[in-house]
């Protein structure tokens, strides 16, 4: 998700000042990595310069404030954006993928690597528990997202690990 589609589409629900739209950015899909104040306002400002929103300045005690809306124009690009099914990524090429074979064409250990990659994936699945647990329901959403993704680098580790002695027929020969 981009960060200028987010903000687009919390403002057509409502105008906002960049602070609501920080925390409610934060509330909603900055799990663990909150939006800093800076991205915040310089996304705001190319929004605002390509036409997607508009800032009016509202005088108070303090230095003042804009409350931003949404554009027709920003409107329409949250309703193309929404509208588009988000495309399968291949994943023909992974990190996982080219440490294995790495380490196989140097002669080092990628069973060793695998198994530590497992235990890795098995630990952050337990803590993802512990966040369904104890989490609201936007939460739980977001971690079953996760573990699904890490059940699916399990099987593939599963996999790999028994493929293991003809990839590395395959390493050599190359």
């Amino acid at each position: 998700m981009t960060v200028p589609l987010a903000l687009l589409g919390l403002l057509e629900r409502e105008p906002s000042h960049g602070y609501d739209l920080k925390r409610d950015y934060d509330t909603f899909f900055g799990r663990g990595r909150p939006l800093p104040f800076g991205q915040v306002y310089s996304t705001l400002g190319r929004l605002a310069r390509d036409g997607k929103v508009t800032g009016q300045s509202e005088p108070g005690d303090g230095p003042d404030r804009k409350r931003y809306a949404i554009t027709p124009l920003g409107r329409q690009e949250v309703a193309t954006w929404l509208a588009e099914p988000v495309a399968a990524e291949p994943y023909l090429q992974t990190v996982l993928f080219t440490k294995v074979v790495l380490a196989l064409m140097l002669g080092r250990d990628a069973a060793g690597y695998l198994d530590a990659q497992r235990a890795t994936h098995m630990r952050r699945m337990r803590e993802l528990t512990e966040v369904k647990r104890g989490g609201s329901l936007t939460d739980a959403l977001l971690a079953d997202h996760a573990m699904f993704h890490l059940e699916a680098d399990l099987r593939w580790i599963d996999v790999t690990q028994a493929r293991l002695g003809a990839l590395a027929e395959t390493v050599r020969a190359s």
